[in-house]
């Protein structure tokens, strides 16, 4: 199995897309991985979006359930979920403040604490219908697609 994973263009495609669907690390570390294995690029850029993308309706629609079941099965976790949403309400700011745009440049922005995964808790803790906030976060991916692309291959430095 782990040759297959490691050998084959399915594999490697594989692992690239399970990572990417990661949070924190998401496609930040998808795509330069599936680049760095091999992966033919737009393989790779394939397969790190539709991993980045794949989690954020669930995010959108059954977070909120979700955290309140922690809350109430697991009542060790209520810590643990209340800086989760007390992070996202902090990042919420600039999606109060600029709307879909915000809610796009917090997806777009490959930094921790950034990311599908925090666009798409974000969205859901303020309301966001599905619809309104699917639209931003697709275009804040592939924007964090462009820039990871330039950054795995040397266009853009960070220090």
């Amino acid at each position: 199995m782990i040759t297959w994973l490691t050998d084959t263009t399915i594999g490697k495609m594989t692992m690239t897309f399970l990572i990417s669907m990661l949070p924190v690390v998401e496609l930040r570390l998808g795509l330069p991985y599936g680049i760095a294995i091999g992966l033919n690029y737009p393989l790779a850029l394939l397969s790190a979006i539709v991993g980045n993308l794949l989690p954020v309706p669930f995010i959108i629609l059954f977070i909120k359930n979700f955290l309140i079941f922690l809350r109430r099965k697991l009542k060790r976790l209520d810590g643990f979920v209340t800086r989760i949403e007390e992070n996202a309400h902090l990042k919420s700011e600039v999606v109060k403040k600029y709307g879909s745009i915000g809610l796009c440049l917090l997806v777009a922005i490959p930094l921790p604490g950034t990311g599908a995964w925090t666009g798409a808790l974000v969205a859901a803790l303020m309301g966001m219908e599905l619809r309104r906030a699917m639209p931003s976060i697709v275009i804040g991916v592939l924007i964090a697609a462009a820039i990871m692309t330039g950054v795995t291959f040397g266009v853009i430095r960070l220090v």
